[in-house]
């Protein structure tokens, strides 16, 4: 069975506009009821495309490997599906597995009001503790199958990294998307959804929508300022769309520029630059990196990067080697003048 993701925006604001189709075009109605309940939730497009592609993924494997209704679906069949993907050469990454192991259980809780049988055959303890180190220890358990994922620690860009990649730019307008991403930390996501509306040249702010519909509102540096206001009088052009950042020539110009788009220029400038390293994400990190090196708060750098919770804050406070060196320097040579000095 051919099975596919098509985007059909609808008149309803309760459905979502990502469908799952078989081969006939027809649409797949278990999938789409949960889809559409997550439209109904509030949940951004990039959310329902991502629960799409993840129910087509497993769409398909349920047509090869287990043609059986949804009510039937147990621990063991999720196992059989986590085994179809780790023996897949090359295998996912664990976290994207994980994910749609979410995605499942969450679907079959829609359809049926409970876990899916077997669960609790795979517990997980792990202890609770405040995300800062202090409280009281507890013990949780969850259930249901989940893989290991390794901790892996994102090093952010040196300075001379940054400015290599920076100057590789000649339009104003990279220069404040990649500005944006860099001193004051928004998510690429973030920044193609800006909206002209949404500047304050005068109070030099910026309001952001970040995830959840959940708005901040963020200052602009001098930088950033003088590059928008150079791509706003000469360089965007005359269009009737509403995003701040649009394309600038070709057939698109004048329309906003999407996700593709932004991934492209990142692409181009990375070959130009040899900076392998630049991503939008690495730009958000490097800014969290440099605020913390700086001293600002954690609750400070919460609210700039939108986190709604300070432990995933704390995941970006990792300090680069050469951090670590130059402390371990400092107290090291502190260490011998005191043990060099007379009594």
């Amino acid at each position: 069975m051919k099975l596919s993701v098509a985007y059909l925006p609808s008149t309803r604001n309760s459905a979502s506009p990502y469908r799952l189709l078989d081969e006939l075009g027809v649409e797949v109605a278990w999938a789409n009821q949960f889809l559409d309940s997550k439209r109904l939730l509030a949940r951004s497009p990039r959310s329902l495309r991502a629960y799409a592609f993840d129910l087509l993924h497993f769409a398909r494997w349920t047509a090869d490997h287990w043609p059986q209704p949804l009510s039937d679906f147990t621990e063991d069949v999720l196992q059989g599906y986590v085994r179809h993907q780790v023996d897949h050469d090359p295998p996912p990454a664990a976290p994207t597995v994980n994910r749609r192991l979410g995605v499942l259980r969450a679907l079959y809780r829609f359809h049926f009001a409970r876990d899916i049988p077997g669960s609790e055959r795979f517990p997980r303890a792990y202890v609770t503790r405040s995300p800062l180190g202090y409280g009281r220890r507890g013990h949780a358990v969850s259930y249901g199958l989940r893989l290991t994922e390794p901790h892996r620690i994102m090093m952010p860009l040196s300075a001379d990294d940054v400015a290599r990649f920076w100057n590789s730019f000649h339009h104003y307008r990279d220069l404040a998307l990649v500005g944006l991403m860099l001193l004051d930390g928004l998510r690429s996501c973030e920044v193609l959804a800006l909206q002209l509306a949404d500047l304050r040249l005068v109070e030099a702010q910026i309001l952001v929508h970040g995830k959840g519909n959940k708005q901040r509102l963020l200052p602009l540096p001098e930088d950033i300022l003088v590059v928008l206001k150079q791509y706003l009088s000469s360089e965007r052009p005359l269009t009737n769309s509403a995003c701040l950042f649009v394309c600038l020539k070709g057939r698109s110009r004048g329309l906003p520029l999407t996700s593709a788009g932004l991934r492209s220029l990142f692409r181009h400038h990375r070959a130009t630059s040899q900076i392998a390293q630049a991503n939008p994400h690495r730009f958000r990190h490097t800014f969290g990196s440099d605020m913390v090196r700086d001293g600002i708060s954690l609750p400070a750098l919460q609210h700039l990067m939108g986190h709604a919770q300070i432990r995933t804050t704390l995941l970006y406070v990792q300090l680069a080697p050469q951090d670590i060196w130059r402390e371990y320097r400092s107290a090291i040579e502190k260490r011998v003048r005191l043990e060099g000095s007379p009594q």
